[in-house]
């Protein structure tokens, strides 16, 4: 094999070593974990701040804030709803800040000093530089900082001097300018190594199905110039039973022989990493109308053959637009979830559910094959399965799994909703 065959496998292998997905958990686990050390830091301060306030704020104001930071930690570990984390801390920060100058009663009890919230400062401009676009972050960066400025001059905010109050407003500026300007640069570095991991992963798609291509047919020509060939000669020649004898057996070694080859899957170094798949479903997703919750897990390090990656996204693609086509009702939009599952290094589960009509499936014409052509019958082919669960009134989930060996796994996956 040439060297250059040699190389692609290996180049797909070494992929994705940036994303704009990883990036964006590294952030969000960033935010999450120095989230709850400054939280923590501040509690002794927000304890004996309390006494200014009016009786009971201090303690729900602490129980708000603090709760939305251990929320935003947990959804940064979970890796669900971590957008909404960030936006709820930040817009509960702001509020907060914009409602200190009316809980405090006793400004003498602050003894001059700063309000506790001021250090958390930072973790709500970084919230809002994950969960906001450039534009609208960059203007809650600079007000909410300037904000705080102008509470620090009051006798809420400790009466600071003047120049206290406008120095402690730019450091609070300056490291959430720092943080915004590091975001923004990395996503647009991430998205430049996606697209371009992207655009070369379907070169090699391309490469790979004419290699195949290729092989396919200089087998096949082998085949029928040795075998089919060969045995239409002898049969021609053939004049004694003997010699016609030999040529029924050639001819029965010639259909065996071409019933092993229709039979051969895809050569094994034809394989892409399941993270293209997770992405050419994505790009499908942007054609639709109507939005999907995607979740993906253990996507990492499993790869698939190009064919089968073919017919997991065709049969995926074509039970998102039965969903579409079908599972709404008068005045009520379902809801709609796409799941990708990899399983150990060579397997994958794939869950297309919603909670629409639903559909009685012995009750589905024979002549409709969107179910039973473009699901069943392609995942078979291509050495998988595909199982339809659908009643009238509770949804219809659609679960594909390649190989069918790991229809196991696909049984433990969470139900469709």
């Amino acid at each position: 094999m040439p060297a250059a065959e040699w190389l692609v496998p290996r180049i797909v292998r070494r992929r994705a070593t940036v994303t704009r997905g990883q990036v964006e958990t590294i952030f969000a686990r960033a935010l999450g974990l120095f989230g709850l050390v400054f939280g923590a830091q501040t509690v002794p301060l927000a304890l004996q701040e309390a006494d200014a306030l009016v009786t009971g704020s201090g303690a729900a104001l602490m129980a708000v804030l603090y709760g939305a930071i251990v929320a935003l930690a947990a959804a940064t570990v979970t890796k669900i709803a971590v957008r909404l984390a960030c936006l709820g801390f930040a817009a509960l920060y702001a509020a907060s800040l914009v409602t200190w100058p009316f809980l405090v009663v006793d400004p003498a009890a602050l003894d001059d000093s700063a309000p506790w919230l001021y250090y958390l400062c930072t973790v709500a401009t970084t919230a809002a530089a994950l969960a906001l676009p450039p534009l609208w972050a960059g203007a809650y960066t600079l007000v909410v900082p300037a904000v705080y400025g102008v509470i620090r001059l009051t006798p809420a905010g400790g009466e600071a001097d003047p120049l206290l109050a406008v120095l402690d407003a730019l450091y609070a500026v300056v490291l959430g300018v720092v943080v915004l300007a590091i975001v923004i640069m990395l996503r647009q570095a991430a998205e430049e190594v996606d697209t371009a991991q992207e655009a070369a992963l379907e070169r090699y798609d391309v490469a790979a199905r004419q290699h195949a291509t290729e092989i396919e047919r200089v087998k096949v020509d082998a085949l029928v110039h040795d075998s089919v060939l060969t045995t239409l000669l002898s049969a021609a020649a053939a004049s004694t039973p003997d010699q016609q004898a030999l040529a029924a057996r050639m001819a029965r070694d010639a259909l065996l022989r071409l019933d092993e080859a229709g039979a051969t899957g895809a050569s094994a170094l034809d394989r892409v990493g399941l993270p293209v798949l997770v992405r050419r479903l994505r790009a499908a997703l942007t054609t639709f109308n109507t939005p999907f919750i995607v979740r993906v897990v253990n996507a990492g390090g499993v790869e698939l053959p190009v064919d089968v990656v073919d017919a997991l996204y065709t049969a995926s693609v074509q039970a998102m637009v039965n969903s579409l086509q079908h599972a709404d009702e008068p005045g009520r939009r379902a809801r709609r979830e796409l799941r990708v599952r990899g399983v150990r290094a060579g397997g994958c589960v794939i869950e297309v559910s919603d909670d629409g009509v639903g559909f009685d499936r012995p009750a589905v014409p024979a002549e409709r094959l969107g179910l039973r052509v473009s699901i069943e019958e392609r995942m078979a082919n291509a050495g998988g399965s595909a199982r339809i669960e659908s009643q009238p009134g509770r949804g219809t989930t659609v679960t594909v799994v390649w190989p069918a060996v790991a229809t196991g796994a696909a049984d433990s996956a969470e139900p469709g909703a």
